[in-house]
């Protein structure tokens, strides 16, 4: 990160990763329970699963990026996977609150919800994780960025990866 960032900033954005990590999902939750009839946004859950996909190879780039030494890249690599996070978010939701749920209806069931529970509960896990490793980070504790990134970064890639194949998996099922 370019510049150390102040005590009153990095208090602030402290504040921000406690207020999203609970918002987050509240807000996702609440607005599965809201319905937006007459919209058609059946094309979203592939650009979600792109964006997923994406961001799992760019995760990949930002290790080698990392452990090539070149910091600049790695920093501009995460800071994508960020904002593809939050595109990733917007879609998952828009497509959610215009679209009823799919039913799997595949032979792997088992497997299936596996994978959906464990992609579910990680991507609520993830989101404090990447935010105070990004901080850790920003603030120039790498020693500590280093330890939350051998946590989140396996999660986060699993979370981005896992996105594609519950896509793969459904997909067949949805309704167009």
């Amino acid at each position: 990160m370019s510049t150390i960032p102040s005590e009153q900033k990095v208090k602030n954005f402290k504040r921000f990763t406690i207020v999203a990590s609970i918002a987050i999902p509240v807000v996702v939750a609440i607005l599965f329970g809201v319905k937006i009839p007459g919209e058609e946004l059946s094309f979203l859950p592939r650009i979600y699963a792109t964006i997923n996909g994406v961001t799992a190879i760019l995760l990949v780039g930002a290790l080698v990026a990392i452990k090539q030494k070149n910091i600049a890249l790695h920093e501009r690599l995460i800071k994508t996977c960020l904002v593809l996070s939050l595109l990733f978010l917007a879609s998952y939701v828009a497509y959610h609150m215009t679209s009823d749920s799919t039913k799997y209806g595949g032979d792997y069931k088992a497997i299936y919800f596996f994978i959906l529970i464990s992609h579910i509960l990680l991507s609520v896990a993830v989101v404090p994780l990447v935010l105070f490793t990004y901080l850790f980070a920003w603030q120039g504790n790498f020693e500590k960025h280093k330890k939350w990134t051998k946590i989140t970064w396996p999660l986060w890639f699993y979370v981005a990866v896992t996105g594609v194949v519950v896509y793969w998996m459904i997909s067949p099922y949805y309704i167009h």
